[in-house]
């Protein structure tokens, strides 16, 4: 055994860095590592390299409760986003309890012991390393760090050009002057058009159908004029409410009023491409806004690409590749000397981690989720996943003050235990995200449910989880508290029993 911790944290990324803070601030007796299968800090933005990456969330709300963004650009680039990140962790000090290269693949659950032994690779020889600790708190994200989601295409073996995902973007991708396609038309897409068009000879957008894309500045004028003229984490604090309610109010009417919403995000399309341009084919979706995450583009960056020339949109099928392009269902051929394959994520649950607990398998999608955080029968074990219709570092902070003010709970009361547990035969399970997208819709039968009542119900909702994770009760029907003595005679009397 290498060492033990009273809580282990699984990612040096955005939620990783914040979780070391909140439990630093908030459990300070608590002792606690984090292990990073990387080589350093940041998890997407340090991993995703492709040209202009950037958020598509204001960093007035993707960026942490208790550190103010500073920058004058609300929706800034990828590289901007690590140094926040790399500083927050330098700051705080969180920096010196990351241990690299420390790829956790497996966690074991004693209830006798009430703690995890949790095993890691360690380097690139993966030296098998354990761990032990109390609590595990998962931070890893949701999708595969290995390889993007590519389609099975007819004919790709047989291009003669280059073809990438841009999750393994390389820095020899030389684009000048060349011909590029990209699959796609979500965020990644939208953000590598008009970026790859400045210096390509052409580039084209092939989208099998369309996404709603909203521009927006990339500077909140508001947010900059109250830093002027406030402290930093007031005016900061300011924002990032006006942003939040802003974001709930849109969120609700796209739910309450679709095709009202839709004429608005419609409208400004034409207006930006102008009378001519055919919006209805290559920018009106066939689902609902917020059925699918909109498209950001600051400052109208993809609708400046396409009125100058400098890319296209094509919305057709792929029949198969040739040598020299992509032959397409309606016949027609676009020639490339470099096709980008933005087609999305591979989902995975907590990194891919195998769980075990009492000598039991967990099957993940056999479990239902616990206030966005937890999940049934499984104890001590928390997990930091972001909201779908708004920024991802919202919730993240709200789980993470939410798991520490259970820690100090169950310290405070002498539990060494916490389990979720479906008691009730009535709540009924529901898809993990009521979400239409692909990627979503590729990954649900491995995810856990979600059940059709709290507290399995997640309501994407930030006002009501301020209420729920911040203020709610950390006591209720479907929770069991159990001290070390009844746990591990519980576990002595019932090793069988069921993870659910």
């Amino acid at each position: 055994m290498s060492a033990h911790f009273d809580v282990l944290i699984v990612g040096a990324g955005l939620s990783g860095i914040g979780a070391g803070y909140h439990l630093q601030a908030n459990c300070p007796d608590r002792s606690y590592a984090i292990l990073e299968g990387r080589d350093c800090i940041g998890g997407t933005w340090d991993l995703f390299r492709y040209p202009g990456i950037r958020s598509d969330s204001d960093m007035y709300t993707l960026g942490y409760s208790f550190r103010p963004w500073t920058e004058p650009k609300a929706i800034a680039d990828g590289p901007s986003i690590l140094n926040y990140v790399r500083e927050t962790a330098r700051v705080y000090g969180i920096d010196k309890n990351i241990r690299f290269n420390h790829r956790v693949v497996r966690a074991d659950w004693s209830s006798a012991d009430s703690q995890w032994t949790v095993e890691v690779e360690r380097g690139p020889e993966k030296t098998i390393e354990r761990f032990t600790c109390n609590f595990l708190f998962m931070c890893s994200g949701y999708y595969k760090y290995e390889h993007g989601y590519t389609p099975d295409f007819p004919g790709i073996a047989d291009f003669a050009g280059r073809v990438v995902h841009p999750q393994k973007w390389t820095d020899d991708i030389d684009y000048a002057g060349k011909k590029v396609v990209v699959i796609g038309s979500g965020a990644t897409a939208v953000t590598l058009v008009p970026e790859l068009a400045k210096t390509a000879a052409r580039v084209t957008m092939l989208q099998r159908s369309p996404t709603y894309v909203v521009a927006r500045p990339d500077e909140d004028k508001v947010a900059n004029w109250l830093r002027a003229r406030l402290p930093a984490k007031l005016a900061y604090g300011l924002t990032r409410w006006k942003n939040v309610l802003f974001g709930m109010y849109f969120y609700r009417l796209c739910k309450r009023d679709p095709e009202r919403v839709k004429k608005l995000i419609l409208g400004g399309v034409r207006h930006a491409l102008g009378p001519d341009y055919d919006v209805a084919t290559h920018f009106t979706p066939r689902y609902n806004p917020w059925d699918q995450r909109l498209c950001l583009v600051p400052n109208g960056d993809l609708f400046q690409s396409l009125r100058n020339g400098g890319s296209s949109v094509v919305t057709d099928q792929i029949e198969t590749f040739t040598p020299g392009g992509i032959k397409l269902k309606s016949g027609n051929v676009l020639d490339a000397d470099i096709v980008v394959t933005a087609t999305g994520l591979d989902l995975q649950v907590l990194g891919g981690l195998e769980i075990n607990v009492d000598g039991a398998r967990v099957d993940l999608s056999k479990t239902m989720n616990y206030k966005g955080l937890m999940y049934s029968g499984v104890p001590n074990l928390a997990a930091a996943f972001g909201y779908t219709n708004a920024s991802w570092t919202l919730k993240c902070d709200l789980t993470c003050e939410y798991v520490c003010r259970m820690l100090n709970h169950m310290k405070a009361h002498g539990y060494a235990q916490v389990t979720p547990r479906r008691n009730d035969p009535t709540v009924a399970e529901l898809p993990w995200v009521d979400f239409s997208s692909g990627y979503i819709q590729r990954a649900a039968a491995r995810f856990p449910k979600q059940g059709s009542r709290r507290p399995w119900r997640l309501y994407q909702n930030y006002a009501l989880d301020i209420m729920t994770l911040r203020f709610g009760s950390l006591k209720d029907e479907a929770i069991e508290f159990l001290p070390a003595r009844r746990a591990s005679a519980d576990a002595a009397s019932n090793p069988a029993r069921q993870v659910a």
